[in-house]
């Protein structure tokens, strides 16, 4: 994979050119592959493809780069969950496949949060919640409105963080 498709979705300060949307990307990249006979990178693709337009046509609407952004993650999610299956049934070559497909799709997405960036993120947060809280430190009862304004705050930032990362770093953040 070449630097330039890694970060063809990136704007460039010399150009300020808009990013392309992942899906305009994934139907490039399609081409690519085709023209390239790489039969598992193209069904790859042509999955997300699919998923995507399923949504856009549920929707009504054209996706949004934050609704483009969701299905990529809920397909990342279900391959992780597929590999755990696969590795618990002695299927290594199955799992090893949704491996490959996971790198394939994670390249569309925005580089992932560090834990650093998260725990950054969420001490704001948690320090928010206690100012609005007559300056009392929220406890472990206080997990869901935590765990919304961190998420709101992720959302804003503009990270792409893993939903179970956040929600162990908010819950050792919320017992200390």
């Amino acid at each position: 994979m070449s630097e330039e498709h890694l970060n063809s979705g990136a704007v460039t300060a010399e150009t300020g050119a808009k990013p392309v949307s992942i899906s305009t990307r994934i139907g490039k990249d399609i081409i690519v592959a085709m023209k390239a006979k790489d039969e598992h990178r193209l069904t790859t693709l042509r999955m997300v493809k699919s998923a995507m337009k399923s949504k856009e046509i549920d929707k009504r609407e054209p996706l949004s780069d934050h609704e483009e952004a969701q299905i990529l993650t809920t397909l990342i999610k279900q391959r992780r969950e597929s590999v755990e299956s696969f590795t618990k049934g002695d299927r290594p070559e199955l799992a090893e496949k949704e491996r490959q497909e996971i790198v394939l799709i994670e390249a569309y997405l925005p580089q992932a949060a560090t834990a650093e960036e998260i725990r950054a993120v969420v001490a704001g947060a948690l320090h928010h919640l206690a100012e609005g809280n007559g300056g009392v430190k929220p406890g472990p009862k206080d997990m869901g409105p935590a765990m919304r304004v961190v998420q709101q705050r992720i959302l804003a930032s503009g990270l792409r963080a893993d939903g179970k990362m956040v929600s162990e770093i908010v819950k050792a953040e919320l017992t200390k």
